[in-house]
């Protein structure tokens, strides 16, 4: 059975040709093909995300947070600025 999808040349829904699964960049599952009237590629989102080789979970516990501080004369706005007295 072929999926439907919209195909945005004809403005209808179509059943896809020579479709495809593919994963997107961010890890979502999705179907390509053909619209077999006017031959423009379709794409379907649709599957959730695809389980990738996760890094190892860090340890539960206390973890440090460094806070990035600038010197106060860098700082914009915070300068001391020179004025001439009259």
């Amino acid at each position: 059975m072929a999926t439907q999808a919209y195909c945005v040349k004809c403005k209808a829904k179509r059943d896809m040709e020579d479709e495809k699964q593919i994963t997107m960049k961010n890890g979502q599952r999705a179907l390509s093909g053909i619209c077999p009237v006017c031959g423009t590629k379709m794409f379907k989102i649709g599957g959730g995300r695809v389980k990738t080789a996760a890094a190892p979970k860090a340890k539960a516990g206390k973890t440090k947070t460094s806070k990035k501080t600038t010197p106060k004369a860098k700082v914009k706005g915070k300068t001391k600025s020179k004025t001439k007295k009259k």
